[in-house]
């Protein structure tokens, strides 16, 4: 089940699509969807989150906290909708793929996709950009 909270000034639009398309996200990596939480907030938010439990002082566009079991993927995924903004403006791309980008982000780190070398980002931006078309496609 994937549920969606707000801690900023912002709303989902169409979160059935959006469930639909992580859903189809999590399927396309061959696990099992379980509790999936995603939740919107603001940058001093998710400040406040990394470093308090990951010791980080420093601004960041999401934080994962996994709690999937074998091949069934759970988790929290608290999203920055300031950095996202931000981040939309600095890459030159609409706020919702941005959005999408960063949502699919979390998915990814929950499947086992880390991103700390340059190959790990690479093929993390890979993963991401082919999710992001899968929200185009009709089911």
């Amino acid at each position: 089940m994937i549920s969606y909270h707000y801690e900023a000034d912002f709303d989902l639009e169409d979160d059935i699509k959006y469930t639909d398309w992580i859903s189809n996200v999590v399927a396309g990596e061959s696990r099992k969807l379980g509790d999936l939480s995603y939740v919107f907030c603001t940058d001093e938010y998710l400040f406040t989150l990394n470093e308090k439990y990951l010791g980080h002082k420093s601004y960041t566009d999401i934080i994962t906290f996994d709690y999937s079991v074998e091949n069934t993927i759970s988790g929290e995924i608290y999203i920055s909708i300031d950095r996202v903004k931000e981040n939309a403006r600095k890459f030159k791309v609409e706020f919702n793929t941005e959005l999408r980008r960063v949502m699919a982000h979390g998915v990814l780190h929950l499947v086992g996709y880390k991103d700390k070398t340059e190959k790990e980002r690479e093929l993390m931006r890979t993963k991401e950009n082919e999710k992001i078309i899968l929200f185009h496609v009709k089911q």
